[in-house]
């Protein structure tokens, strides 16, 4: 993929880049394996709001994407690499050997044609392919890592995202997050060979709001444009500060940087080094 900038006809468009999607090789998405996303605009099944700025944005279908690779053995082939609106990533659909057919998140350089195999055993270390962490040599990108065996790939599917295999001891693989956390996953857990595919995508700008009610999102006003009674940043003369001992949410509670993660969480033990504090 690479990045598009326009001819600054207009003030939006003037910053604007785009995805030049010169990768995506297919418009239409596979029939059989997509559902219509249906639109809460961030209500519960009380019609209260529970997510705020969300609402409107263009009809979309949600692709059928497979997370577990769990056709073991299976040669399949890459028979197009799409976009889905619904992510940053690319998606490659295969065409098993068996007939069937299957989207997954397709990684970096992945090609029309290419054959991938998933397997529980040691197979090819190659782009697309599927196999347990405990297979993957050290220092080797992977992307869509289970947390636990079988539920499916939890990590790393983001646009440019990848794991780095930092060892396997014992029944546990030692990786390095893209947060620059390290932490132990079992060994048996699957993952892809490769990083997630779509790596610029962090580089487009939207340019104007109108790209943001395109994709679903409505307007956010700042607390400290607020009046007292409606958030706790509000009030004050002129362009003033927050104005406390710490940032809050509308309701009161602690906001900015602040760890919401239980102290107690079993999986704690698993981490071996937290990631590193944002530069503010």
């Amino acid at each position: 993929m690479g990045i598009k900038k326009v001819r600054a006809n207009t003030p939006g468009r003037r910053n604007a880049t785009f995805d030049d999607c010169v990768d995506v090789t297919r418009n239409t998405p596979e029939k059989s394996l997509i559902v219509i996303k249906k639109k809460t605009s961030g209500r519960n099944s009380q019609g209260k709001i529970t997510v705020r700025h969300r609402g409107g944005g263009e009809k979309r279908y949600i692709r059928l994407v497979d997370f577990k690779r769990d056709k073991f053995d299976i040669p399949a082939t890459v028979a197009t690499i799409e976009y889905d609106p619904n992510r940053g990533a690319r998606l490659a659909l295969l065409n098993y050997a068996d007939g069937e057919k299957r989207y997954i998140i397709a990684p970096n350089e992945l090609k029309v044609g290419d054959k991938i195999l998933s397997s529980k055993t040691l197979i090819e270390i190659k782009t697309g392919n599927a196999m347990p962490v405990e297979f993957i040599p050290a220092g080797v990108a992977i992307n869509n890592l289970e947390f636990e065996v079988g539920r499916g790939a939890r990590i790393a599917r983001g646009a440019g995202n990848a794991v780095f295999v930092m060892g396997v001891e014992g029944k546990y693989a030692q990786v390095k997050m893209p947060s620059g956390e390290i932490r132990l996953v079992k060994k048996e857990c699957l993952c892809t060979v490769g990083q997630v595919s779509n790596p610029d995508k962090r580089h487009i700008t939207l340019g104007k709001a109108g790209r943001s009610r395109h994709m679903g999102i409505r307007p956010t006003v700042r607390g400290s444009a607020m009046n007292p009674v409606d958030h706790p940043h509000g009030g004050g003369e002129g362009n003033q500060s927050i104005g406390l001992k710490h940032p809050k949410t509308p309701w009161g509670k602690p906001a900015l940087g602040v760890k919401t993660r239980k102290k107690k969480k079993s999986s704690s033990k698993l981490i071996i080094k937290r990631r590193s504090k944002k530069r503010r």
